[in-house]
């Protein structure tokens, strides 16, 4: 997923290493290589070794909204949310500056003066008045500062109700019975429910976690009202109807009546599949659970992935051996340079440049362009960090008066395994993809060189922001890809193609049901930031909205949509990854399907440089996706059938 964050910089030199040649770690003293039986290239070495031991310093420069997230100390998470709440502040109050807002609205008047700036620069300049104008600036001066409180208010709110839908719940022990209490933690009387225990073999083991953890909470159900009844007061005091009217101001669907016709036309494109993947669930499910038969909420995961493993034998752990961290990264190398002609090179930090000592950082170089940026690769689990694979942006790119380039850097978090002592770090089927997914993101933040950092790599419209991302995910489930670099940790073997061709048959399993899920929840957002006030309540909408855009029974006395955390960061927009994915799936399929090492298609270069703004022809192609669909099924749900 897309975390992308304004932060300052970081970063030197590359190593003067190239891609293709086996050895030995290359992250400097104090690294030992493990003892394989195959070698490696530089960068792929690089991610199955272990470092040593080696306190590090922290960031010699503060960067509160990474920090806030993903510094080990809670002392720096706290001083850097408070930073960030002032900064947020900060920014409402210069987006109802008056004086900036007249000087930039006389600028924007003078045609002769316009006509002389290049488009880019017109652009930029187009989307601060859009800053502007949405924040209220055209209000009088009361006004303008009720804008400013409200901001401040959601911020807060937004924050609250953040914590509030990762909170456990717990209940008193004796009500649950005693053959499924070890399935949870247990807190003295009390059991913790910290999550919906999806992948749980026992029926009532999911029953009992998705009842308890979504068992309405008053105060988080009061935020979430709140929160939404704020976030229309601003919409209506800043001109809008409704807040999602303003969200999607600027954005590819341009208002929320497009969003819904896309989702709609979806959903109705999906609902013969979906039936029919209920169906084979409820099957599965009346084989194993005769007596409970009806498909419940908890049980598509579970059932699906039992489908499966009995249809194509996927069982992780045969896969995760020729799953190495570092085969994959040297896949992820090969792609790059096959495709974009970009290589990855491993380069030793300098004290004190790094949080923890697990954290690689990696130089990205064009094979013409020379050094484009860095990525910091934070991808090991530890304690207290968030379990959302996240990309964050550090520094965006842009030219500087001096015509030099600010590199870009970025941030890679994601929660894979720790390194045994007797092999690297082995991913799942589902890591490989997912770390693939967010290397697609810090591409996007690579190539997108632009000359403002208010427009460079993923500062785009976020509904085409997952597309660079979504699309790797195809080249990920590709045998002619994945026959690049999976190979066996200690012997040196080759995924076998069948092995391949398995796991991406199984993927096909319940897809559309998965998908229309999302419908669901992308569905649920818009009615929620839609005509206010609400004509029910948020978990009576809910009831009604899963039952016709999802089709299970809604669970009395549970309130989902208060965990629905992405209703903070994707407000009005959770629709997005949709469009996103049938944007990616359309280039793919005209692009990449033939030959996924195309690099004639010089199409996938602005499309990573995120200059969509610029780009009237895409804004017209997707126009045209959302109001006739035509959209290939089989690509987009990476169906064959």
């Amino acid at each position: 997923m897309l975390c992308a964050r304004r932060l300052g910089g970081l970063g030197a030199g590359i190593a003067a290493l190239r891609p293709g040649r086996a050895g030995r770690g290359i992250l400097g003293a104090g690294i030992r290589a493990r003892r394989v039986s195959t070698s490696w290239s530089p960068v792929g070495a690089a991610f199955n070794v272990k470092p040593q031991g080696r306190r590090l310093d922290l960031f010699s420069e503060r960067r509160a909204d990474f920090v806030k997230i993903a510094h080990p100390e809670p002392a720096f998470r706290e001083a850097a949310e408070e930073a960030c709440r002032s900064i947020g502040t900060m920014v409402e109050k210069l987006n109802t500056n008056v004086e900036l807002y007249q000087s930039l609205q006389k600028l924007l008047a003078d045609k002769n003066l316009v006509d002389s700036l290049d488009p880019e620069t017109r652009r930029v300049a187009e989307l601060f008045m859009f800053d502007f104008e949405i924040s209220g600036i055209h209000l009088d001066k009361e006004k303008r500062k009720r804008a400013v409180d409200l901001n401040v208010k959601i911020l807060d709110l937004s924050s609250t109700f953040l914590m509030g839908a990762n909170f456990p719940n717990k209940i008193v022990k004796h009500l649950l019975p005693e053959h499924i209490r070890h399935n949870f933690i247990s807190d003295g009387d009390h059991i913790i429910i910290d999550g919906l225990h999806a992948e749980a073999p026992d029926d009532l083991v999911r029953e009992a976690a998705y009842k308890i953890f979504l068992y309405p909470n008053a105060g988080q159900l009061k935020c979430l009202e709140e929160l939404l009844s704020n976030r229309d007061l601003l919409a209506k005091l800043v001109g809008y109807s409704t807040f999602s009217h303003r969200a999607l101001q600027g954005t590819i669907a341009k208002n929320p009546e497009t969003v819904m016709q896309f989702l709609e036309k979806l959903s109705d494109k999906l609902s013969e599949r979906t039936r029919k993947d209920f169906a084979m669930i409820q099957g599965m499910k009346m084989k194993l659970n005769p007596q409970k038969s009806e498909v419940m909420p908890w049980d598509p995961p579970y059932y699906s992935g039992v489908i499966r493993a009995e249809r194509y034998n996927i069982e992780p752990s045969l896969y995760s051996p020729f799953f190495s961290l570092g085969a994959c990264m040297e896949g992820l190398n090969i792609l790059f340079n096959r495709l974009l002609g970009v290589s990855l090179y491993a380069e030793q930090p300098a004290k004190g440049e790094v949080w923890c000592e697990d954290v690689r950082k990696l130089a990205v170089v064009h094979e013409s362009e020379g050094l484009l940026g860095y990525i910091y690769c934070d991808f090991l689990q530890r304690a207290d960090k968030p379990h959302q694979d996240c990309h964050f942006t550090i520094r965006g790119g842009r030219l500087k008066e001096d015509g030099d380039y600010q590199l870009p850097v970025v941030v890679l978090m994601l929660n894979l395994p720790h390194p045994s002592r007797g092999s690297p770090t082995l991913l799942t089927p589902g890591m490989m993809e997912n770390l693939f997914h967010e290397m697609g993101h810090a591409m996007h933040s690579m190539l997108g060189r632009t000359r403002y950092q208010h427009i460079t790599g993923t500062r785009c419209p976020t509904d085409f922001a997952e597309v660079p991302s979504i699309l790797m995910e195809y080249f990920a489930n590709d045998y002619r890809v994945v026959n690049q670099f999976a190979r066996h940790y200690q012997t040196g073997q080759p995924l076998p193609k069948n092995m391949v061709s398995r796991l991406c048959e199984s993927k096909k399993v319940c897809a559309a049901a998965d998908m229309q899920l999302q419908v669901f929840y992308a569905t649920l957002d818009q009615i929620y930031h839609g005509k206010h006030p609400l004509r029910r309540s948020t978990t009576d909408i809910l009831k009604e909205t899963q039952e016709k855009f999802y089709g299970l029974p809604y669970v009395p006395n549970t309130a989902w949509q208060l965990r629905f955390s992405h209703l903070v960061g994707y407000g009005a927009k959770y629709y997005s990854y949709l469009m996103s994915r049938a944007v990616a799936s359309m280039v793919w399929k005209e692009c990449f399907l033939q030959d996924p090492f195309n690099r004639t298609w010089s199409l996938i270069s602005p499309l990573f440089a995120g200059m969509l703004q610029k780009c009237p022809s895409v804004e017209d192609f997707v126009s045209a996706l959302v109001s006739d669909l035509d959209l290939d099924f089989e690509t987009f749900l990476m169906d064959s059938e």
